[in-house]
């Protein structure tokens, strides 16, 4: 097939967008291919079309969990086969989906990168036809970049086990000099740079000071009908602004990662069909949804970085219509945007003390542990070694960031199972064991033959129900199946999960860049300050300096931010006051007036009033005698 026979069979397009078809092009002729396209421009059909065209799997590198689930099951509703291996995953159920890429019809892996490491992926790798290497917010890979992840600094290393393979890197946001990393870090050979503009001719960019952003929330939303997401710091955030709007009667839902997998995905597609028209959300929302019909983008917190600002902003408009990124600010967002970068960064003492408070809470011994995970309560966790909340929050996301641990918000992952036996094993173990026929045959009847090849995730509930028998006495059934080596039982986790990256160390010894560290807060700090700038800029049109910052040769004003419609208006007000000011002189009948005269007949600002009198005087509009009357030259001519 053809890339358009192939477009059209999976994704239903008729034509593709903007550099889409050159970058596949790119892909298929097994070229390094950098890719810079903005958020909504198609990033991942650059990568996902050329790869059934070329055959084999592609492995994506992508660092958020949440990202690559909804990715897979994309792929899947599309009829491509499609599998993720992240952290919390039992071993089998890993086993069985690298087993499915070298033996199955699997086309796409999805794996984070602290997975590239393991010896299980490492030597299942060495027995894949690998077609394509994809790496998905591929800034991440760089110090500059605003969401350095240094696991990613492992993928030159990955790459020798696919020699002749390309690497597609991805990404929508990055500035030169992440760009120039990008290359460095994947050593990439000779690429293909396919650079989309930052501007967006259809987005209205404005920053407005405002004390009361709720009232200011509430009349962006009445001026502009539609769709639209309003984005918050915190969860609690969501709530109090979903319910504040409700009580004003707009259509508005909350969403946040604490919900369950059902809540959020029950309110996503509630909105993505218009059913509700505001969702409230923090940044944990919006990757990878497709809805381009998107018209406001509201902050009501200042982002960390232009580069989050923009992917954020970017969710509005891609239908290419007229859409609005809005951001609300006061003087307290600005000073506590630098607090809250340099509160991210404890002493190091602090980060040993929670390391060791881990391996303590985890009973892991030093040199154990490696990719052990476990249930994890931040509160309980802080209680248990008296720690202070918000420093350990912050320590364990610089642990992080390491590479030492990874702490999942899975929240609610539903239960799986698969079977451990074959058919005739198991009808074995029916008629010795007849206590278990009818779970055996409920789990069957209800998700099928699949549960001898794959995990399947099951609801307790719905299995309940459908036996009319307790939850608990079904729970209980399938672990003692599990116990007897009949099934694996992966029971729904409703709390986050740790897991240990590496091998534990001693704390005292903690492995930890201390100058690097250093060296991050500052390129943080040096972000807030451009974002800070940003927001303050009192007259230049935002898409150019969005342009700038991007490395991008700024092209001309956009016409429509809140900067270019003010400047827009002043130029018409001046218009109509060099209007006035000739009509007021005509009717002196030749006498002229004094500037304050002038100023006191049309009850004018002298200082605004001496501005517009220079530029006319100029322009030759008017003319000062000797007495330092003006007069309009409209009377001189008749003179």
């Amino acid at each position: 097939m053809t890339i358009h026979q192939i477009l059209k069979q999976f994704w239903g397009y008729e034509s593709f967008r903007p550099l889409q078809e050159d970058i596949i092009g790119s892909v298929l002729t097994r070229q390094d291919t950098l890719v810079l396209l903005p958020t909504g421009g198609g990033k991942s059909l650059c990568f996902q079309l050329p790869v059934l065209a070329l055959g084999g799997v592609c492995i994506v590198v992508t660092p958020l969990i949440a990202l690559m689930k909804d990715q897979v099951e994309q792929l899947r509703r599309r009829g491509i086969a499609a599998v993720a291996i992240y952290s919390g995953m039992h071993w089998r159920e890993i086993d069985r989906a690298l087993d499915n890429c070298i033996y199955g019809n699997v086309r796409f892996l999805y794996v984070s990168p602290e997975r590239l490491k393991t010896e299980i992926l490492i030597e299942r790798v060495k027995q894949m036809n690998v077609s394509l290497l994809a790496i998905d917010e591929a800034h991440c890979i760089s110090a500059w970049g605003y969401d350095f992840r240094p696991p990613y600094l492992q993928i030159a290393e990955f790459r020798k086990l696919v020699p002749g393979v390309a690497v597609v890197a991805l990404t929508a946001s990055a500035t030169p000099e992440v760009q120039r990393d990008i290359v460095e870090k994947l050593e990439m050979r000779e690429p293909q740079v396919f650079r989309q503009t930052f501007a967006r001719k259809n987005l209205s960019y404005s920053a407005f000071y405002e004390e009361n952003k709720e009232a200011r929330l509430l009349k962006v939303l009445q001026g502009v009908p539609g769709s639209a997401i309003v984005y918050v710091r915190s969860r609690r955030q969501t709530q109090e602004v979903a319910e504040w709007l409700h009580h004003q009667q707009i259509r508005a839902d909350y969403y946040h990662a604490g919900l369950t997998a059902k809540q959020r995905s029950d309110k996503q597609d509630a909105w993505i069909h218009n059913r509700i028209r505001v969702i409230v959300a923090t940044n944990a929302f919006g990757m990878g949804i497709d809805k381009p019909d998107v018209r406001t983008v509201v902050h009501l917190d200042v982002p960390d970085s232009l580069e989050a600002y923009y992917q954020e902003a970017g969710r509005a408009g891609r239908d290419e219509k007229k859409a609005y990124a809005v951001l609300l600010y006061n003087q307290k967002d600005l000073v506590d945007i630098e607090q809250r970068i340099i509160q991210q960064y404890p002493p190091i003492d602090m980060l040993k003390r929670v390391y060791q408070a881990l391996a303590n809470y985890a009973n892991i011994a030093v040199g154990g542990g490696e990719f052990a995970d476990f249930d994890f309560d931040l509160t309980a966790f802080c209680q248990a070694f008296q720690l202070p909340v918000t420093e350990t929050h912050y320590a364990l996301k610089q642990l992080q960031l390491e590479g030492f641990i990874e702490l999942s918000e899975a929240y609610f992952s539903p239960s799986k199972v698969v079977m451990t036996v074959d058919n005739r094993a198991l009808y074995e173990f029916q008629v010795m064991n007849p206590h278990y026929d009818l779970i055996l045959k409920l789990l069957l009847r209800m998700y099928g033959g699949e549960l001898f090849t794959n995990f399947i995730s099951i609801s307790e509930s719905a299995m309940a129900k459908a036996a009319r028998m307790p939850e608990n006495e079904i729970v209980v059934l399938l672990e003692q199946l599990a116990e007897r080596s009949v099934l694996i039982y992966e029971k729904q986790k409703d709390k986050p999960q740790l897991t240990f990256l590496t091998p534990r160390f001693d704390a005292r010894n903690l492995p930890i860049n201390v100058m690097e560290l250093e060296r991050s807060k500052q390129r943080n700090l040096a972000k807030v300050r451009a974002m800070v700038d940003y927001v303050q800029n009192p007259v230049q049109c935002r898409t150019r300096m969005v342009q700038a910052y991007f490395g991008e040769e700024p092209g001309d004003a956009c016409g429509i931010c809140d900067h270019c419609l003010s400047q827009h208006q002043a130029s018409i007000d001046t218009d109509r006051l060099r209007q006035r000011i000739i009509q007021q002189l005509d009717a002196t009948s030749g006498q002229g007036l004094a500037p304050r005269q002038l100023a006191d007949q049309l009850n004018l600002n002298t200082d605004r009033l001496a501005e517009v009198i220079r530029y006319m005087l100029a322009d030759e509009q008017l003319r000062m005698d000797a007495a330092g009357n003006l007069h309009s030259m409209n009377t001189m001519n008749q003179r």
